[in-house]
């Protein structure tokens, strides 16, 4: 007999995503069953054997958890659709360049008259690929180079080396990636690394060398990640004009500390969402592990997002933070909040608001900032359908404090100060969306509550990131 389907499921792109185009934004369009459809689902198959040719260093007991579902199938639509979807979790590993799907009546003494054979035609990865990219951070470039190692022992681990050139940032770094058979959302994930930064708005550097080790996994809805980390922090003066409490804050620190994370994330997209939500928390313990810095670290995000009328979008996001020093030692300028600047409180200069000393910024133990967004296509839509569609109009109302708290005092008083000078501002501007990279911002901004001190942007600004506020 001949074949009954091969090669109909297109391979999966290797690329990035579309800049213009995102995944919600395609409207599926309404096939209509053709009559012989329905025969072939109502037919029961058996699938007797599943075949993946072009294996080399790959581990077939770790292909086995990702094609077990095949067997399952008990018609020849539900063939090909679990076929497909052991073909996205093969390609999800990262060790495959390329993978087809081949189904075909079975053959041999004993194939049954109704039975499949399915055939994983896959081709790996090289052992060592390099790569050069350029990445945004918050309202910084850099220049990334690496070397991966993929599926280094043959069950999908990664190692990873990579180097970092940036406007304000400078790092290198190796990592080993080690998933779960049968479960690529658990994954131990090992780093060690130098980065140095340069903080103007501080005038600080710093340098840190550190390793960390990292447990990520899913919980319910949620993921979680259990992460330790060791780092040698080395800050100086970036300039001789610092201020006196930059200068007591230089010198040596060892921090040893335990963090968790949990998220969950039913956005459409993470940098210009059209509907669902994100819920962040962070908690960070330092101190009982070892190292001189001891304190309790806890922040939260939330965003909420909701299509409206005429393709726009209302969107809100409230951050919040608090730091907590053990003991009787005071927490490190490295170790606090800071706040303002074009993907925070637009309107002030990058973390240029709270306390200060001599116009260098300090950072704050306690803040809360909150954002309502209107987004709109730009007026008369030019380039709809393409270009055009990576522009959005938006306005926009931001407000936030950032001060340092006497824990002495209650949480009455604690939240009384952090309702205190409050500093809000509020514009309209023009923003594209540089796929699900990152996205660019010009606004013109009006500063409100101003305090002593504060460094403000009346008028225009422009932000760059991949997470604002």
């Amino acid at each position: 007999m001949g074949t009954v389907h091969a090669r109909s499921l297109d391979p999966l792109p290797m690329h990035g995503p579309e800049l213009g185009v995102q995944a919600d934004d395609i409207e599926s369009a309404h096939i209509e069953p053709e009559p012989n459809q329905e025969v072939l689902e109502n037919k029961d198959v058996v699938v007797q054997r599943v075949h993946i040719d072009g294996l080399g260093r790959t581990k077939e007991d770790l292909l086995t958890y990702e094609i077990a579902d095949v067997f399952r199938a008990k018609n020849l639509i539900d063939v090909m659709r679990k076929s497909h979807a052991a073909r996205q979790k093969l390609l999800r590993l990262g060790i495959f360049r390329k993978v087809e799907v081949v189904i075909d009546t079975s053959r041999g003494a004993d194939a049954l008259p109704n039975g499949l054979d399915v055939t994983f035609e896959v081709t790996e990865l090289r052992r060592l690929t390099g790569s050069y990219s350029t990445m945004v951070g918050n309202n910084e470039g850099s220049m990334v180079m690496g070397l991966k190692l993929p599926n280094v022992f043959g069950r999908a681990e990664k190692l990873t080396c990579q180097f970092s050139y940036g406007t304000k940032e400078t790092s290198y770094g190796v990592s080993f990636f080690k998933p779960q058979p049968g479960n690529f959302e658990r994954n131990l994930t090992f780093n060690a690394y130098k980065v140095t930064g340069q903080f103007p708005w501080s005038s600080l550097r710093e340098t840190d060398r550190g390793i960390s080790a990292e447990l990520s996994f899913p919980l319910w809805k949620t993921s979680q990640t259990l992460k330790w980390e060791g780092v040698w922090r080395e800050l100086g003066c970036l300039a001789r004009t610092a201020s006196f409490a930059i200068r007591e804050e230089s010198g040596h620190s060892l921090k040893s500390s335990l963090s968790h994370s949990m998220s969950i994330d039913t956005r459409n997209s993470s940098i210009l969402p059209r509907k669902g939500g994100l819920l962040k928390i962070h908690q960070e313990l330092a101190g009982y592990t070892g190292g001189d810095a001891s304190f309790l670290k806890e922040d939260f995000e939330i965003q909420l997002n909701k299509s409206l009328f005429w393709d726009s979008v209302l969107s809100a996001s409230l951050w919040g933070g608090l730091l907590l020093p053990i003991g009787e030692r005071a927490t490190s300028i490295a170790d606090r909040f800071y706040l303002g600047g074009p993907t925070s409180i637009r309107g002030f200069s990058m973390y240029s608001m709270g306390p200060q000393s001599e116009g260098d910024y300090l950072g704050g133990e306690a803040y809360w900032a909150g954002g309502l967004h209107l987004y709109t296509p730009l007026p008369f839509r030019p380039g709809k359908g393409g270009f055009g569609d990576l522009f959005r109009t938006h306005f926009f109302l931001n407000a936030g404090n950032l001060c340092n708290l006497n824990y002495g005092e209650g949480p009455q008083a604690h939240l009384k100060k952090l309702a205190e000078c409050i500093r809000w501002s509020y514009g309209l501007g023009v923003l594209l969306r540089l796929g699900n990279i990152a996205r660019l911002e010009l606004n013109y901004c009006i500063p409100m509550g101003v305090q002593s001190g504060d460094r403000i942007c009346d008028g225009v600004q422009f932000g760059a990131g991949i997470r604002f506020l």
